[in-house]
């Protein structure tokens, strides 16, 4: 049966590792410091305890003890890292919602700094502090791998017990202000989601629900671990030579021993379990969103034309003109010359491209050809409108030089065969001198 379980545990820590490690590109474009360190840690979380659940399959062998010092040193780190993230997540949505979300290029590196402070600086904080409540190396449990050990001590409560708890409901305070602001000024706070290009209302509500989940399963986590310490023999703070006296011990935990002990197994697989399940429920609230869909549509794209295939072209490409074919079918040329000529024929949908250049047909005699077909179609000139006439509303007043000028009529229209008086003639000479 343990057999069974620790071969399902591998399997689905290396699937968590594959689906988170899958959206971290377009979320490192999008720059989303909560999420990136999200994906990272639980990542990370998940490929460690691979590699641990298969190397130690059932063994408890000392076989890579500088591997162990990493691992370990990681997983106290990782103990309140994921907690750390869901802060992040949670503050920047508490910003958002309150319309204190960073807008100029200093706040917005203030904001990345702070953010990095917390999902980074504490765990590193916490994987040094740890070091001073360690009573040994490390231990090593059948089929789980390496595991961190802290000496029960008062001193270890602050120092490495109750941080996760703590940040857990600093994260949780942060989620019921936002929930609040969202219950009494929804429409504000959905206009300020709309501020943000890279943030939707959906993925807004989805972030919130990542981080909520990650505080439900990780507070019971936490209280479950500090009262398993505090049901168990405390040892006093002496020194730091008592805790550390026998430093480089490694204790090894046969799985017959760890498993005997319910309280303790129950502990040990949930930790366990508890990475898995947020890769899980991350890739399921961002896995199979709209901007999830874009991507893998683009990456298939990408590939099929990497390997030769034809992925962007769709059923009717606009690009490709068609061309009206000759009336009548060309033979074969003398000379061995052919023409190209686009097809614009319906092809089977199972084929893989359309449209294809087809260079099969030849010339042979160039009278029998259709000459209509190479000539470029003549284009009519447009027609224009004809021009409304230009309405003048201003009177037109004579200028002061055309005042005192003797305006003479021309002479009427006549027909030029037609005889002339010579009274006529002589009336309209003198009209004609007097200008």
């Amino acid at each position: 049966m343990a057999e069974h379980s620790n071969a399902a545990f591998s399997a689905f820590a290396f699937i968590g590792f594959l689906l988170s490690a899958i959206p971290v590109y377009w979320n490192l474009e999008s720059w989303n410091t909560g999420t990136c360190l999200y994906i990272a840690w639980i990542g990370l979380g998940c490929l460690n305890a691979f590699i641990n659940s298969v190397v130690w399959n059932q063994s408890v062998l000392i076989v890579a003890p500088v591997w162990c010092d990493l691992s370990t040193r990681f997983m106290v780190g990782l103990s309140v890292a994921v907690p750390a993230a869901s802060l992040v997540i949670n503050r920047r949505l508490y910003n958002i919602a309150s319309m204190m979300a960073p807008s100029t290029y200093g706040e917005k590196r203030r904001g990345i700094i702070i953010d990095l402070a917390i999902g980074l600086g504490v765990p590193l904080l916490q994987m040094i502090l740890q070091i001073v409540v360690e009573g040994h190396r490390f231990d090593i449990i059948e089929d789980v791998g390496c595991y961190p050990f802290t000496f029960d001590t008062p001193l270890a409560y602050p120092l490495v017990l109750a941080w996760p708890l703590v940040i857990s409901l600093t994260s949780l305070g942060y989620c019921a202000l936002t929930l609040r602001l969202i219950w009494r000024y929804s429409q504000q706070v959905n206009n300020a989601i709309s501020f943000h290009h890279n943030l939707s209302q959906s993925r807004y509500f989805r972030l919130m629900a990542l981080a909520s989940i990650a505080m439900v399963f990780r507070i019971p986590l936490s209280v479950y671990s500090i009262c398993l310490a505090a049901v168990s023999p405390i040892s006093p703070w002496i020194s730091w030579n008592d805790t550390h006296r026998d430093f480089g011990h490694i204790e090894q935990v046969p799985g017959v021993v760890w498993r005997s002990n319910h309280i303790e197994m129950v502990f040990i697989e949930l930790d366990r379990w508890f990475l898995v399940l947020c890769a899980f429920i991350f890739f399921g609230l961002f896995g199979f969103a709209d901007e999830s869909r874009d991507q893998y549509r683009r990456t298939y794209k990408f590939i099929a034309s990497k390997l030769g295939f034809d992925a962007t072209q769709s059923r009717h490409d606009p690009t490709i003109l068609d061309f009206p074919l000759p009336r009548k079918s060309p033979k074969s040329f003398k000379g061995g010359i052919s023409l190209p000529l686009f097809s614009s024929a319906k092809r089977n949908s199972m084929q893989s491209s359309e449209h294809r250049l087809s260079s099969s047909i030849t010339i042979e005699d160039w009278g029998n050809y259709d000459e209509s077909f190479f000539k470029p179609p003549q284009l009519e000139p447009p027609v224009r409108p004809p021009r409304p006439p230009s309405l003048n509303l201003m009177p037109s007043v004579p200028s002061p030089k055309a005042r005192n000028t003797l305006t003479v009529p021309k002479p009427p229209l006549h027909d030029p065969d037609a005889p002339v008086s010579a009274r006529s003639l002589s009336v309209y000479s003198d009209r004609w001198n007097t200008s």
